[in-house]
């Protein structure tokens, strides 16, 4: 597939019809409260669905119950592995380049601003983590697991609030598309996957191409279970690479919101790290995986440690060359980085169950900022291929 400005342009007007009717059912009929208190109690895969679910998300969560019919289930054990390896530097990618990557999108980051209460800033992280974490279990996709019922909820979540922009008028259809469409599910997929490979990449980790395809692979198959059409999605790193290249061009960008989440991501990692000392590392390694530009777009602080964090690659291929030559070595360091993991998400769920919930009503003073849309797209600097 080749992505074209016209093809972009194209996946900017669709959002997700199954989802977008179900949610649409369930306000009509006043029943959103009523599915929220209910899907609490549906957490694992496999598990009956309570009594008094409205009959439209009763039909949804069974059409949606099971993974699309081409997995290939050796490449997804592929991927678990993978991600066994590499979790605490896939953690580390997706908190400190993933993420920033998001905000550096306006409408993205408007988005994610009016979804998420500011008195818990760590909530969308949060349940990322959560969900990458369910994902990458052995039985992800089989009965008692629990990653197929945060895919369904975390797909009506993205249809409630589809549902609320267009219905309160408060987004501009005309100039930005479907809110949460096509296009951004995509890019949002892009950052958690090619993205991730890319600042495993700068910080000296070494991947086999088999292993980074397979972490790709997976990702696919979330996109394809949250919603996302299968004939626009990049298939391969290849063509991930053009559809990133050119989504980033014609987004990217400054915005209020963009440096108010990022600050709030600072502070809230500030507070995990131990002591005050390390603090400005948290800074640092935001600058360094995602760049100059994009990082004082974001007002990430510049500190003493912008040229300190250059020499964590070094420090990763020492690590990874104790891995590779020792086995003891290797156990200690895979069990360590999962210790990492299970700390930095406890820390950032502060040790509850994420739960997703379609939201009865957006933030009041969400709206739409001129600063938005085509205006400000931003343009590659001579030479910038």
């Amino acid at each position: 597939m080749s992505c074209t400005e016209a093809s972009m342009d194209a996946l900017r007007q669709v959002g997700d019809d199954l989802a977008d009717a179900v949610v649409a059912e369930l306000f009509e009929r006043g029943e959103v409260g009523k599915f929220n208190t209910l899907m609490r109690y549906v957490s694992t895969a496999g598990a009956p669905l309570p009594d008094g679910l409205p009959d439209v998300a009763r039909e949804y969560l069974q059409v949606t119950s099971v993974p699309p019919a081409w997995v290939d289930w050796t490449e997804m054990e592929k991927a678990r592995l993978f991600f066994i390896d590499n979790n605490v530097h896939i953690s580390t990618a997706l908190s400190f380049a993933s993420m920033p990557a998001c905000y550096v999108v306006p409408h993205v980051a408007k988005l994610l601003s009016a979804t998420h209460g500011l008195s818990y800033p760590s909530k969308r992280m949060a349940e990322t983590g959560q969900f990458t974490v369910y994902l990458m279990q052995p039985d992800a996709f089989e009965a008692g697991s629990r990653f197929i019922p945060a895919a369904q909820k975390v797909r009506l979540l993205h249809a409630s609030i589809r549902h609320h922009l267009k219905r309160e008028n408060r987004w501009d259809t005309a100039a930005m598309g479907t809110p949460i469409c096509q296009e951004d599910m995509i890019g949002g997929q892009m950052f958690f996957s090619l993205l991730v490979l890319d600042s495993m990449h700068r910080l000296g980790i070494h991947m086999s191409v088999e292993g980074a395809e397979a972490y790709f692979y997976a990702w696919r198959v979330v996109g394809a279970i949250l919603g996302i059409d299968q004939d626009a999605v990049p298939k391969t790193l290849e063509e991930a690479r053009q559809f990133l290249d050119l989504y980033m061009v014609r987004h990217m960008g400054p915005s209020d919101e963009g440096v108010r989440l990022t600050r709030q991501l600072i502070d809230l990692y500030e507070e995990v790290v131990p002591g005050t000392l390390f603090d400005p590392l948290v800074s640092a390694l935001i600058r360094y995986l995602i760049g100059d530009t994009c990082a004082d777009w974001l007002q990430v602080p510049r500190t003493s440690w912008d040229t300190v964090v250059k020499t964590v690659p070094h420090l990763l291929g020492v690590l990874e060359t104790i891995e590779d030559r020792s086995p003891l070595g290797a156990w200690a360091l895979d069990r360590l980085g999962h210790l990492t993991s299970i700390f930095e998400l406890s820390s950032l769920t502060r040790g509850r169950v994420m739960h997703y919930a379609i939201p009865e009503q957006l933030k009041q003073d969400f709206g739409v900022s001129s600063t938005l849309g085509r205006t400000h797209r931003w343009t590659p600097p001579t030479g910038l291929k």
